[in-house]
C-alpha cells in the first residue's frame, strides 16, 4: 500500500501515528530536560497506541531508547529539533512578529506551553481528525492558551491558505512559519512546491520560516525502513510507503531562495550547538548521513 491523494488519518492511524510519535519524543525529551512539553504524555496516552504508551511509561526508553539505537537517536533528535523551534518562535515573537503558523502541527501544543507577547495569534493547520482530537484532550486537561489561537482543520494538499485567511490570517503582516517534520516526504512534490509558493506569496517582508527536510538518499531510506521495521515488530501495521511519497523532491533552500528568502541550512551537529546541547550527544558520520537538514529563512523586501 502507498500514499494516495485524499487519504486521511487521526493520531492512531497512518501518517497520524508520526504526529503521535512526535509527542512521544517530546514526552521522553521532557523527562530528560531536552524540551518542556507537559501536555505530550497525556496526549500520547489519549491516542491509545499501545507501543507508544509503553515508550513514555518505561524509563528505559529515556535512558537508551529501550536498547534500540535507532529509536534512541530518533527520540533525541525530534526533541532537540522541537526545542530549536521553540526558541526560534520565541525569538521571532521578541522581534515583533505577531503571527505564527504551524503547518502540519500534529499534537504540538506551543499555543499552550510557550510564552507569547500580547496580540499574538498562533495558527495551527493539520488534518481535521488530528485537530479535533487534540482540542478535545486539551480541553479535558484544562489547558490554558497563552496566545490567541486559531485551529484550522485542513489537508495541506488542498487550499489551506484560503482556510487560513478565513479565520483571520493577514498576509500583509510579518509571519513566522514552521513546518516541523512535514517536508520529509509527507506531501507529494507538487503539493510541497505549491505550499512553499503559497506561503511565500502570503509572507510580508521580515517574515521567517523554519523546517527540516530530507533529500532521501539511499542511506536515509535504509535508516527509515529500519526505524519503521522496529514499529512493525512492536505490532504496528505500518511501512514507509504508507507514510511518505516515493518521489524526487527539489532542494528546499533553492526553492525558498527562488521566492526571495535568505536561507541558512544546519546539520545535526550545528542544531545541537544552537540550542546549547553540543556535548549531550556524540554525532557520528553515519548520523550526519541519515538525519535531516534544518533550514531557516528570512524574507527581505520584495
Amino acid at each position: 500500500m502507498v500514499r494516495t491523494d485524499g487519504d486521511t488519518w487521526d493520531p492512531a492511524t497512518g501518517v497520524g501515528m508520526t504526529a503521535t510519535f512526535g509527542a512521544v519524543a517530546r514526552a521522553v525529551g521532557t523527562n530528560k530536560g531536552l524540551i518542556n512539553d507537559p501536555f505530550a504524555k497525556p496526549l500520547v496516552r489519549a491516542a491509545g497506541v499501545e507501543y507508544f504508551v509503553r515508550v513514555i511509561e518505561d524509563e528505559q526508553y529515556a535512558a537508551d531508547g529501550g536498547g534500540d539505537p535507532v529509536m534512541y537517536g530518533m527520540l533525541n533528535i525530534l526533541a532537540v529539533h522541537g526545542r530549536f523551534l521553540d526558541e526560534y518562535l520565541t525569538r521571532a515573537a521578541r522581534a515583533g512578529i505577531r503571527q505564527a503558523v504551524n503547518l502540519g502541527c500534529g499534537l504540538d501544543t506551543r499555543a499552550y506551553r510557550l510564552w507569547w507577547p500580547p496580540g499574538t495569534t498562533v495558527y495551527e493547520c493539520d488534518q481535521p481528525g488530528v485537530m479535533d482530537f487534540k482540542a478535545e484532550v486539551l480541553r479535558a486537561l484544562g489547558g490554558k492558551l497563552t496566545a490567541h489561537h486559531c485551529a484550522v482543520g485542513v489537508d495541506l494538499r488542498d487550499d489551506w491558505l484560503t482556510a487560513l485567511r478565513r479565520v483571520g490570517f493577514d498576509p500583509d503582516q510579518p509571519t513566522v512559519w514552521i513546518a516541523e517534520n512535514l517536508l520529509i516526504g509527507y506531501l507529494p512534490p507538487d503539493a510541497q512546491d505549491r505550499l512553499l509558493h503559497q506561503l511565500s506569496a502570503a509572507s510580508a517582508a521580515g517574515s521567517r520560516f523554519a523546517a527540516d527536510h530530507m533529500p532521501w538518499t539511499e542511506a536515509q531510506l535504509q535508516e527509515g525502513r529500519a526505524f519503521i521495521e522496529g514499529w512493525r515488530q512492536e505490532g504496528l501495521d505500518i511501512d514507509l510507503a504508507k507514510l511518505t511519497y516515493s518521489a524526487e523532491f527539489g532542494s528546499l533552500p533553492e526553492n525558498l531562495e527562488a521566492h526571495g528568502w535568505r536561507t541558512t541550512e544546519k546539520t545535526l551537529v550545528e542544531l545541537l550547538a544552537t540550542v546549547g546541547l553540543a556535548g549531550r550527544r556524540r554525532v557520528t558520520p553515519h548520523d550526519l548521513a541519515v538525519t535531516p537538514r534544518y533550514v531557516t529563512a528570512t524574507l527581505g523586501d520584495r
